[in-house]
């Protein structure tokens, strides 16, 4: 079993977007997944349980059922929908964690943010002997933009932690899928249609991480 999971103390950065996505994406790939939603909001597993074919999930809101449950459980793939903070259900969460991927947004209160969450990563690692592995994403980025290209380069420069190659644009289909009930691939848009390319890029290169 391969546990993925989204983390970043920043509210708004897209971890419950993309972790529903990321469960969507493996669910049509034939993969037995579930998403574990650790964010007190729950917003990934009432997203999820309103797709037309529900995405399997389950809720742990404490850090003692993240470290007791999830060894426990037989799929294919987790996927974790981290909260907004760094509390000790962030220090669990990472504790049981194959991959962490930091979502990052091209703001400078963001990158600051993530520096955060490397933080808690490192220290993980030091405890469980490299583990979990670690990369950042860019999320949300508007094209041809100064504020895209400075936070590529500023994440590029944090050498402890890599950055994903594959960029997700801000789209409004993005937006628009929970509203839907459904995800990007449920949506029949061009926008929709370029928003899918991007999450199925960016997934193949997170898969190639674990």
């Amino acid at each position: 079993m391969t546990v993925i999971s989204l983390v970043n103390q920043k509210g708004g950065c897209g971890k419950s977007t993309t972790s529903v996505h990321l469960a969507e994406y493996l669910r049509r790939a034939n993969k037995n997944v579930v998403l574990v939603d650790a964010d007190g909001q729950q917003s990934s597993s009432k997203w999820a349980s309103t797709i037309a074919t529900p995405i399997t999930y389950t809720i742990m809101s404490d850090s003692d059922s993240i470290l007791d449950k999830i060894p426990t459980l037989k799929n294919d793939y987790l996927i974790l929908d981290g909260p907004a903070n760094l509390s000790e259900v962030t220090r669990a969460i990472l504790l049981r964690t194959d991959l962490a991927i930091i979502p990052c947004q091209p703001t400078r209160l963001d990158l600051n943010s993530a520096m955060d969450s490397v933080k808690l990563i490192l220290q993980a690692q030091s405890v469980r002997g490299g583990l979990p592995k670690a990369a950042f994403f860019l999320n949300r980025a508007v094209p041809r933009t100064m504020l895209k290209e400075e936070a590529i380069a500023t994440l590029k420069s944090i050498s402890v932690i890599p950055l994903l190659q594959t960029v997700i644009h801000q789209k409004q289909a993005i937006a628009d899928s929970s509203g839907q009930r459904t995800t990007v691939w449920g949506l029949n848009s061009k926008a929709a249609q370029d928003s899918a390319a991007e999450y199925e890029a960016l997934f193949a290169e997170v898969l190639s991480y674990v």
